[in-house]
């Protein structure tokens, strides 16, 4: 089980800030082929969710409040696992943590995250719900889904 810690954007020592870029930068620009502006201005209004292994930064989420990605919703984002740890169900692990921070934080929010298609089954194990049709998001296909407060509180 890993252990998650949240913090401000204020909160993050230099170190927290350069893993959780080179991360980023690491799975969505390198990896994916997706060349974009990842410091996309959001970070410094957002709740930073990470857990390290050792010294390595493993698993990482962003979280914003609602009006900052979304204008009715709050956000889950920036959702990564370290690629050599992918199926050792982190990754599950790191979105019951991020859904569990915004239950906190947000209590009566519905949460929207913009999901790669690909990855839409995997949220739904989490109740996320689609909404609409499948869309582009630097080049690649993306889904958006919400988990409305409803299904939060049932959830323990």
């Amino acid at each position: 089980m890993l252990r998650f810690y949240h913090k401000n954007f204020t909160d993050l020592s230099i170190t927290e800030l350069y893993d959780l870029l080179r991360l980023r930068s690491a799975v969505f620009v390198v990896e994916q082929h997706c060349p974009y502006q990842d410091v996309d201005g959001k970070d410094k209004n957002g709740l930073h969710l990470f857990a390290y292994n050792n010294s390595d930064l493993i698993a990482y989420a962003r979280i914003l409040k609602k009006g900052i990605a979304y204008k009715d919703y709050v956000s889950i984002g920036r959702v990564v696992i370290a690629p050599h740890l992918r199926t050792k169900g982190y990754g599950h692990q790191l979105m019951d943590e991020a859904i569990a921070v915004c239950r906190h934080y947000f209590p009566a929010e519905t949460i929207k995250i913009s999901a790669q298609s690909h990855l839409e089954e995997f949220y739904k194990t989490h109740h996320f719900v689609p909404t609409g049709e499948t869309y582009l998001e630097d080049d690649i296909p993306h889904i958006g889904m919400i988990l409305n407060n409803e299904h939060l509180n049932r959830l323990p």
